[in-house]
């Protein structure tokens, strides 16, 4: 087995700035239940799909452990975290009673609803409209630069989109989908206790409609609901960075630019995954399949590479100096600029 290239500053700077340079970095994660081979697992369900299981020509069924949206969601909260916190600008955004919440959870980032809420509003269109006009990325980066690591669309105003240079998927191979029933006792009998008459007992029980039933108070039986899957084939976490998405990159001082949005996403990629995703479903690393990062060239060669966290921190905390990390913001979320937005909406749909 060829032993893992150990790369350094010289080669991210190379991966960041030469147009010739490399595709992508790949990682292919072998996953396990905590309870071992053959444990059950709960897919995330969607409505009026249920589990997103697709089947492949030959038979094979392959279903969604977790999305790419959902990575990113789970990865982009290490940058509230010490020592990530430090590589970006802390944007809160206060509301309610004394409640806060940080710009690194709003689904949609920049582009969220909630920022359009704030003062941020005219900063952050004004950040779009400059990608637009002139491929400049540079003040979406101070102002949340974590939109450009795991993407963006501005959908409900300039439309100004970018996309995810850092990508992850979870998926499990050849499952079979299982399925389970329950039945749910209520501690008392309250018909007998006059709480309702028996005639109204006999007429609600089993019917998990009934409002008697939904309150709790007669017999109702669950059969038939989702009860997780059984992968024989391997559970596969996919991480990729797309290092051509990153030379795209543009704006003033863009070589600084480049390598500061390589730094966070070198530090994202390389987190270990959240390993509890869901109730039932939490997963480790097979430690029998070592995971291995992969170098993919422009003609399709394949280099292992060693990405050492000690390295990969260095070089983000020196691309966050170089490049001048935005200042930290604490803005209050504006009900009137919220009904504002509220009503382009209606106006949208009225016409």
């Amino acid at each position: 087995m060829t032993e893992a290239l150990k790369v350094t500053e010289r080669d991210f700077n190379t991966w960041s700035d030469d147009e010739r340079g490399p595709v992508a970095l790949h990682l292919k994660q072998t996953l396990q239940p905590v309870e071992g081979e053959g444990g059950v697992i709960f897919p995330p369900t969607y409505a009026d799909v249920g589990y997103n299981i697709d089947e492949l020509s030959d038979g094979t069924k392959v279903v969604t452990i977790d999305s790419v949206g959902s990575q990113a969601n789970r990865i982009e909260p290490i940058f509230k975290r010490d020592p990530y916190a430090a590589l970006v600008p802390q944007v809160e955004i206060g509301y309610g009673n004394e409640k806060v919440l940080s710009i690194l959870e709003a689904g949609h980032r920049l582009g969220d609803a909630v920022i359009r809420s704030t003062e941020l509003q005219g900063p952050a269109q004004q950040a779009f409209r400059l990608l637009l006009d002139s491929s400049d990325a540079s003040a979406i980066a101070k102002l949340a630069p974590t939109s450009l690591v795991f993407g963006v669309w501005d959908s409900r105003d300039t439309q100004a989109k970018l996309p995810r240079i850092v990508q992850s998927t979870v998926r499990a191979w050849d499952v079979s989908p299982l399925h389970r029933s329950a039945q749910y006792n209520p501690a008392l009998d309250y018909a007998a206790l006059e709480v309702f008459s028996e005639e109204d007992k006999q007429k609600a029980e089993g019917k998990a409609e009934s409002p008697l039933a939904q309150r709790g108070f007669v017999h109702v039986p669950a059969t038939g609901a989702l009860g997780g899957v059984v992968a024989r084939g391997p559970i596969v976490r996919d991480v990729a960075v797309n290092l051509v998405a990153l030379r795209r990159l543009n704006g003033e001082n863009g070589v600084a630019l480049r390598r500061y949005i390589l730094g966070l996403a070198l530090v994202a990629a390389i987190e270990p995954m959240d390993a509890f995703l869901r109730q039932g479903c939490l997963l480790v690393a097979d430690t029998g399949t070592p995971a291995q990062w992969t170098l993919v060239g422009r003609k399709g060669e394949r280099t292992a590479v060693n990405l050492d966290e000690n390295v990969v921190q260095a070089y983000a905390l020196s691309a966050a100096k170089a490049f001048g990390v935005g200042q930290n913001k604490r803005v209050m979320f504006n009900k009137e600029l919220a009904k504002q937005d509220a009503r382009k909406a209606d106006k949208k749909k009225a016409s």
